[in-house]
């Protein structure tokens, strides 16, 4: 256990929602909407370009970090470490951390950033390297982590699957060493990988494998790719067994956790998983109704969501999941 604490939040998408009805006129494409709404359970989302917001992922870092910081009542300059938890950067170098540090700090500091690129599972990697790092070095008094996603800002424009389902947002937390009269503790992680899966879905041009031609673009091999379907029960069978995992390895039973949140991709499919491992539907938490999917930021979206409706509360048990391309798989197991 880590005596660390959440202590801000904040939380960012660009522009007004845009319904299914709307994005089919706005993106020119055909999706079954009623399909989309029902089992997926998505029914609006935020698209910065197609709102014509010239925002990427650094600036939707910046605006959720700050809200965070703000929440937390601390200063800027008291931020030591900065994680961005994504698959969809600002740029391939320099890291989107390093720009969100200069944009929120706007100077050379004693402070450390990077980004976390775990796919869809990044913002758990990164909460769990953020709470190591707080714990083993004393000179930082502050971590900022924020998931984000920018996805749409890599669909090629005839992808209806791709546009229907992706989503930009952003959300961050504040990370503190807890006080004597606080419950707040991160408990401890688990991941699962594998590295054989690499080529089912991802962004294949653009890297030191496939720099960017004419001739790339040209044949359609940019952009957000699937090169083989994914298994229909991927995770219906992965999250039960992590949730187990992580369980069994800190001594705790399902019905000790206040609240589950989950890879907000489908929501059939938490209704599944949550039947499997034998809890209530009322401790899952959904938000991909009103942002789609958000990838690296759908969890920390999803929390914020909870805590500001006052849904989740100081001193419950939150437990979070997330999977996503490579294969990789996350955990983690925290008191709030």
């Amino acid at each position: 256990m880590i005596p660390i604490a959440i202590l801000g939040t904040g939380l960012y998408a660009p522009g007004e929602a845009i319904n299914n009805a709307e994005l089919k006129k706005l993106a020119n494409i055909e999706f079954d909407s009623q399909k989309t709404e029902e089992k997926i359970g998505i029914y609006q989302r935020h698209i910065a370009h197609l709102r014509g917001i010239s925002e990427t992922t650094a600036d939707f870092v910046t605006h959720a970090a700050k809200e965070a910081i703000k929440n937390a009542g601390i200063a800027v300059s008291e931020a030591g470490l900065f994680i961005v938890a994504t698959d969809t950067p600002e740029f391939i170098t320099p890291a989107t951390a390093i720009v969100a540090q200069g944009r929120i700090q706007q100077s050379e500091t004693w402070s450390m950033a990077f980004d976390v690129g775990a796919s869809c599972a990044s913002f758990a990697m990164a909460f769990d390297t953020a709470a190591s790092i707080l714990n083993t070095n004393p000179h930082i008094k502050y971590a900022v982590i924020t998931g984000v996603y920018n996805m749409p800002a890599f669909i090629r424009p005839d992808d209806a699957f791709g546009y229907s389902i992706f989503a930009d947002g952003a959300a961050a937390f504040v990370l503190g060493r807890k006080n004597e009269n606080q419950d707040s503790t991160y408990i401890g992680s688990q991941m699962l990988t594998d590295g054989t899966q690499w080529d089912y879905i991802g962004i294949y041009v653009g890297g030191a494998k496939n720099p960017v031609t004419h001739e790339l673009i040209d044949s359609q091999k940019h952009g957000l790719l699937s090169l083989q379907p994914l298994p229909g029960d991927r995770n219906v069978r992965l999250w039960p067994m992590i949730v187990e995992k992580i369980l069994k390895k800190y001594n705790c039973s399902a019905n000790e956790i206040d609240h589950y949140i989950f890879t907000q991709i489908n929501k059939s499919v938490i209704v599944k998983v949550m039947d499997a491992i034998g809890q209530p539907l009322e401790k899952a938490h959904f938000v991909m109704n009103k942002y789609g999917y958000t990838g690296s930021a759908c969890l920390p979206m999803a929390f914020h969501e909870g805590v500001k409706n006052g849904r989740i509360q100081r001193g419950d048990k939150i437990l979070f999941v997330a999977s996503g391309a490579g294969l990789s798989v996350g955990s983690n197991l925290f008191i709030y």
